[in-house]
């Protein structure tokens, strides 16, 4: 198979994409770092930059109709859509959380715009933006950069959000969470909200939510944009100084991160929003997930909400 599929499960009744060719990307690079600049992916000088993925999860193509395909009896599909790389800095040691403020503006518009770029496309309904941070969770080239990949559909975790919205109220809009996080609350602004969940399902994960109703990143207004960048280097750094004084910590605070906004077609049902999970319970020690978790597709969290919201605010 030289490119990804989507084939369907008839027991979960999802796609899932099968991508073998990215089992023989390089995990770290041999000679040098491809993306500091005069490397292979950013051959010249840059601020922020973006480039589709050498290895991708999805390519382009026709548009697809999974609920169509779904309703025919067929079971596999072609991985349409885009994989992008975006890189927020030329500076091999950087991190999100150590660029400036007006650094890491163009990053968050580089976001807004590569996502409207890439819903422009027929054959893309869905843009989903994400970083991992840190060897913890995979990441294999330690050079500050993130992603985006462009679906065909909707993907199922933002597809369920925005139907719990649609059918019990907005449960990601910000005046619902400034009502009920209290105590959880780790960062406030006139523009922004960052909280530890009431029933959070990752140990110190944070949601950051824009106080306005917006359905995507390109929607923001300046003000909103500025505020979306505090927020960030707020709650990331606290993340970095979270176990600051241990000694098992890790160099760099793994984290997974990821924006969830509007489809290509949507009726208002999305409120723009940022999930950060990061993989650990304690400095140096795993979260795992375990097989009674997956097992019952429900997640065990060790650290009780508000201890981890009191251990962010703290950790400044």
């Amino acid at each position: 198979m030289a490119h990804g599929e989507f084939r369907f499960d008839p027991l979960t009744r999802e796609w899932v994409n099968v991508v073998g060719h990215r089992q023989a990307r390089p995990n770290l690079p041999t000679d040098g770092c491809p993306f500091c600049v005069g490397g292979l992916e950013a051959p010249e000088p840059y601020d922020v930059r973006w480039f589709a993925n050498r290895w991708p999860a999805f390519e382009p193509g026709d548009p697809i109709d999974p609920a169509a395909a779904e309703s025919e009896g067929r079971t596999t599909l072609p991985a349409v859509g885009a994989a992008e790389v975006v890189l927020y800095s030329p500076e091999h040691g950087a991190s999100m959380s150590t660029l400036t403020p007006a650094h890491l503006r163009k990053v968050v518009d580089l976001w807004a715009t590569r996502t409207e770029a890439l819903l422009a496309r027929p054959e893309v309904e869905y843009v989903l933006v994400f970083e991992n941070r840190g060897p913890e969770v995979g990441a294999t080239i330690h050079h500050p950069h993130g992603q985006i990949y462009a679906y065909p559909f909707v993907p199922p975790a933002p597809a369920h959000e925005a139907r719990v919205n649609r059918e019990h109220g907005c449960g990601s809009c910000t005046e619902f969470i400034a009502e009920e996080a209290g105590e959880r609350v780790v960062h406030a602004s006139a523009t922004w909200l960052a909280h530890v969940p009431f029933a959070s399902a990752y140990s110190y994960g944070l949601r950051l939510t824009p106080r306005r109703h917006v359905g995507r990143l390109a929607e923001l207004d300046t003000t909103e944009r500025d505020g979306l960048v505090a927020a960030l280097l707020d709650v990331l750094v606290r993340y970095d100084r979270l176990w600051a004084h241990e000694p098992a910590r890790s160099a760099m605070f793994p984290y997974l991160l990821w924006i969830h906004q509007a489809a290509a077609r949507h009726d208002g049902e999305y409120h723009l929003h940022l999930h950060v999970a990061p993989p650990q319970r304690s400095p140096g020690v795993a979260r795992f997930v375990a097989s009674g978790e997956l097992g019952s597709g429900t997640l065990s969290n060790p650290i009780v909400p508000e201890a981890a919201a009191a251990a962010l605010r703290a950790a400044r």
